[in-house]
């Protein structure tokens, strides 16, 4: 071993250097750090690996392929290092001297080959990572369409989204994070079309992270990569496990973020209206595709302040014409009303909290005590009036039809917010409490973009293409407020060229 310019690098004694990595390595504590010596004609050789990154038939091939050399003084007088790699069946393999490069390729599952006499180290890739097959996503499924979804290896999910971008400009550029857990992450996009100071900036935030570890992977990397994004609970960035909505955003112009070990891509930047919107609308027929988005938008926006509503209706009667006065409650019973939709507010997250931590076998157990506890009995006893059930049913279904789970759960803090405004301040509240709610909207940003964009800034165009799902033929421009390389996505519509 011998250190340069701030480097430590390997040394011509093959038994120093195994010594090195033995400590480094902690071979002798830990049972699943493979060290095999073996002689590869006239010299001494050592394979360094760890065990479940490298199957045993690998490792097997490898010297058995290497055990047949001879030694010929004339053929093995200059580069012996690469010699022995014609006679490996591996296509990826690589020269490294730095001891801290071929530590993180060993970590990472690759093959380390050191040679007595050489001051190089051969890195052979022949890992196989603990790994699921694609999957179709549990909370982004559609009637039709394609069922793979990204797994927890990074390599499968480039090449499930190589799959659907066929394009030699695209780019997946590979960043190291975290000093202890030396996380691959890959930053995907278009070469040609993505806005190229967007993709330095990314980079740019990526390679400064300092820190030695990013366990929680994807939602880690954004609380480190978006400002602000600790106490604001509206998301910055999306989140989808499928390559379809992966692949059609990174056409339009936006990057990507894959993490090793998750199988959630992080699609950056990300507005308001990308977390309202689903690949659902465009597995359809366009009408049908209109149709399906104004009811989810109407579940959304009834999700956010049907129960403010009609709580502050409940509370000020006086508000409502005539026409309405049916709404309210006739009996409230032994609780206030205000109290009741915290309660119903707190048992839904209690379902959902309880649900997710059930076995799939007791999941309809669960469902049958929480109707009867909070639906049945909870009406019998007098603890909630029916109509509390019945909205806070209809905020539930709503939650459930929001596309992004983050905005869900961002959309619950904002009612709860309005929420208590109305129990305490009544109608001064609910417009205080939505003002606030609007005012946190407006001035949220996704690396410099409007979170409100196409409403503020407004943009009738995009504002259009967002209320109303056009058809495929008609989506020609992609948006200017990515301020993309190449803006059109086709010469001229479709239908046009057609006529």
């Amino acid at each position: 071993m011998f250190k340069k310019e701030q480097h430590l690098y390997i040394g011509k004694d093959l038994d120093k250097n195994l010594e090195f990595f033995r400590k480094e390595l902690g071979a002798d504590e830990s049972f699943d750090v493979i060290i095999r010596r073996f002689k590869i004609a006239c010299r001494m050789g050592a394979f360094i690996a760890i065990d479940g990154f490298v199957k045993d038939e690998a490792l097997t091939e490898i010297m058995q392929s290497l055990s047949i050399l001879e030694y010929e003084q004339e053929m093995w007088q200059d580069d012996f290092l690469a010699k022995i790699e014609t006679y490996i069946p591996y296509i990826e393999m690589d020269k490294e001297n730095k001891v801290d490069e071929l530590l993180l390729m060993v970590l990472s599952g690759s093959i380390i080959l050191l040679v007595d006499g050489l001051e190089e180290a051969l890195i052979i890739d022949a890992r196989t990572y603990p790994a699921r097959n694609p999957e179709e996503p549990d909370i982004e499924r559609v009637v039709r369409g394609s069922r793979d979804g990204f797994t927890e290896t990074i390599v499968f999910n480039t090449a499930l989204i190589r799959r659907r971008v066929r394009d030699p400009r695209l780019r997946n550029k590979l960043v190291n994070v975290g000093r202890r857990s030396k996380t691959d992450i890959c930053i995907s996009y278009l070469e040609d079309v993505a806005n190229p100071e967007l993709v330095e900036e990314v980079i740019k935030r990526i390679e400064e992270i300092e820190i030695d570890a990013i366990p929680m992977a994807e939602k880690a990397l954004e609380e480190l990569i978006v400002p602000g994004s600790v106490w604001n609970p509206f998301p910055r960035v999306r989140y989808t496990e499928r390559p379809d909505v992966a692949a059609a955003h990174l056409f339009e112009g936006h990057i990507l973020v894959l993490v090793d070990t998750s199988p959630s891509v992080m699609i950056l930047p990300a507005t308001f209206f990308h977390h309202i919107q689903h690949v659902e609308e465009y597995r359809q027929n366009p009408a049908i595709g209109v149709y399906v988005r104004l009811v989810r938008f109407l579940a959304i926006i009834a999700s956010v302040i049907i129960t403010p509503l009609w709580l502050l209706f409940a509370l000020s009667p006086e508000l409502l014409p005539e026409a309405l006065d049916f709404i309210g409650p006739k009996k409230v019973g032994e609780i206030p009303i205000f109290i009741q939709f915290l309660i119903g507010e707190l048992a839904l997250d209690l379902m959902r909290m309880a649900a997710i931590h059930t076995p799939s076998p007791l999941a309809t157990a669960l469902g049958v005590i929480a109707a009867l506890l909070i639906g049945d009995i909870a009406v019998q006893i007098g603890l909630l009036v029916p109509e509390v059930i019945i909205y806070t049913a209809i905020v539930a279904v709503g939650t459930f039809s929001t596309p992004s789970y983050e905005l869900a759960q961002a959309n619950r803090l904002a009612r709860l917010f309005m929420l208590l405004g109305v129990g305490f301040f009544k109608l001064p509240g609910l417009l205080v409490t939505a003002g606030l709610v609007f005012l946190l909207l407006v001035l949220t940003r996704s690396f410099n973009v409007p979170y409100l964009w196409p409403l503020i800034p407004f943009n009738y165009r995009a504002l259009k293409s967002i209320l109303i799902r056009s058809p495929i033929s008609m989506q020609d421009i992609r948006p200017e407020v990515l301020k993309t390389k190449d803006v059109r996505r086709q010469p001229e519509p479709a239908f046009k060229r057609r006529r």
